[in-house]
């Protein structure tokens, strides 16, 4: 997973009717892209995530794709 900064990273909800967490990538501390990533939810909340399987982000300029690698 590689992200730059800008980008959108998405949690998956783990049970049926929970929604999906979204945040900003404000900042990668990873090399090359990789993470941890520095982010900012939509209440203002930020964290240091190492995203896992149920995440993945959509880079800047797409629509509805997901960036996954």
């Amino acid at each position: 997973m590689r992200a730059t900064k800008g980008d959108e990273l998405r949690v998956h909800g783990r049970v049926v009717g929970q929604q999906d967490k979204v945040a900003e990538i404000v900042e990668v501390l990873g090399p090359g892209g990789n993470p941890p990533y520095r982010v900012q939810f939509e209440d203002g909340h930020r964290a240091i995530m190492s995203p896992g399987p149920d995440s993945v982000v959509q880079h800047r300029g797409e629509s509805g794709r997901t960036g996954q690698e």
